[in-house]
């Protein structure tokens, strides 16, 4: 039980990613906040994880600075001091550079980029509030990806708030590695969420992406879920301002891998 006593806050935690994460930190002691905007996947993954452990879903626009100034608030309120935030939120929209809408990339980019620092900011703060009052430093976790530093021609601005996700994070944790405040990113690779269910049911898709995967799979929510469990334990005591990779080797890759039937 590692995070027994602590206050966690997963944004986008209703479905995927997030739900696995939220999952693994309840079951490990943590009393969690959800964070989404989908009412119903909300209250759902709300009444699913009650056997697991303390959580708590909370409607929240995390673009919006008063939803996160209320989000934060709750979570204190109800559960105690913050240790944990994980900025997992995150969309895509599709067209190529010629077609894309500016509404359309300013969306991507306010969901993606513009939560992470609007929550991370406001998490920060209340961190080091809580660490001026003998309080133990938090830990911040975002979520980025290999598009960080590959990118996809129809994913505009997915890649590119990535890549300032990644960017992001190295300015966090030096901003805050003063205060023992640790800030650390994910990068995952072809994992098994909603937006890769429908790519992955099309065998040319498919095999697409595993001909770009050594490891010759897809990646499970709990693998992406575990390596946030790390990142938000004293066992990466000593690590700040990086990205981990999941990917199933598919970034030391320069060339395609037979794939299996």
């Amino acid at each position: 039980m590692r995070f027994d006593g602590e206050t966690a806050i997963v944004t986008g935690g209703a479905k995927g990613i997030g739900l696995a994460i939220a999952r693994r930190l309840a079951s490990e002691g943590a009393r969690v906040v959800i964070a989404d905007i989908d009412v119903e996947a909300g209250e759902a993954a709300e009444r699913d994880l009650a056997a697991v452990g303390t959580v708590e879903f909370v409607e929240a626009d995390v673009s919006e600075k008063l939803d996160i100034h209320n989000l934060i608030a709750e979570a204190v309120d109800s559960h105690g001091p913050l240790g944990i935030l994980v900025n997992n939120a995150g969309i895509v929209h599709a067209a190529d550079f010629l077609d894309l809408e500016e509404e359309d990339f300013d969306r991507v980019i306010r969901v993606n980029l513009k939560s992470a620092f609007l929550c991370g900011q406001a998490a920060a703060r209340r961190m080091v509030k809580q660490i001026e009052e003998g309080g133990k430093p938090g830990r911040i976790i975002n979520m980025s990806s290999i598009n960080d530093k590959l990118a996809i021609g129809n994913q505009v601005p997915y890649s590119v708030s990535k890549g300032a996700v990644k960017q992001l994070t190295k300015v966090m944790a030096l901003s805050l590695a003063p205060y023992g405040i640790r800030v650390n990113a994910i990068g995952p690779g072809s994992i098994m969420t909603d937006m890769l269910a429908s790519v992955n049911s099309d065998p040319a898709a498919r095999d697409k992406i595993l001909s770009r995967t050594p490891i010759g799979r897809v990646g499970e929510t709990s693998e992406i879920a575990s390596v946030a469990a790390f990142l938000a334990s004293d066992d990466s005591s000593y690590m700040t301002g990086q990205v981990v990779y999941v990917d199933g080797g598919r970034l030391p890759l320069n060339y395609t891998v037979p794939v299996k039937d």
